[in-house]
């Protein structure tokens, strides 16, 4: 079983902001390869999913970034998914617009809802996918840009990073990260 972990803020007020683009990926995921309706279940919402021949358990948790970690522990713990096993999707400030980066462990660098996971796992240790949502313009303050929606003129080339994100999660539970990091970093 692997699961994924795309990680955002839940409602309607975070629809697309910049936080919230491994919400996106997940539901890209969930849209391709997704079976059922989502449930309500480990403090977050859950599809049941194939990812290229590897059963998949899909998850965005709804604690708020910030408390993150409480969702997926729950869900690795109920299912013994290895460390190695857990993908989680996020955001990246420190990433021009974007650009992917896999990593199959390392710090927070500075991403809330990482920090938490690795601080509940007590292991940062676990791959990460992370989406560069770009540097906040000078003056601004990250939480405010982080918490913004992508422009009209960043739309296009966001979507294009959702679909090669998904398709990278695929690589990963097929052919490991290795591979993935090969062909996307």
């Amino acid at each position: 079983m692997k699961l994924v972990v795309g990680l955002g803020n839940p409602g309607r007020r975070y629809d697309g902001t910049r936080h919230n683009i491994g919400y996106a990926v997940l539901a890209e995921l969930a849209r391709r390869f997704g079976s059922g309706r989502p449930r309500s279940k480990f403090q977050g919402e859950v599809i049941e999913a194939e990812l290229a021949g590897e059963k998949a358990l899909l998850l965005t948790p709804t604690t708020y970034m910030n408390l993150s970690g409480a969702s997926v522990q729950a869900a690795r713990d109920f299912y013994r998914v290895p460390l190695e096993d857990v993908l989680v999707i996020c955001d990246d400030l420190n990433l021009p617009l974007a650009k992917l980066r896999i990593r199959a462990g390392g710090s927070a660098g500075g991403q809330k809802g990482l920090a938490d996971i690795i601080h509940r796992f007590g292991n940062e240790q676990f791959p990460r996918l992370r989406i560069g949502i770009g540097s906040p313009p000078e003056g601004w303050d990250a939480t405010d840009y982080v918490l913004g929606r992508f422009t009209n003129d960043e739309i296009g080339e966001i979507e294009k990073a959702v679909v090669r994100a998904a398709d990278a999660a695929v690589v990963w539970a097929r052919q490991g990260i290795q591979k993935c990091m090969n062909q996307y970093n």
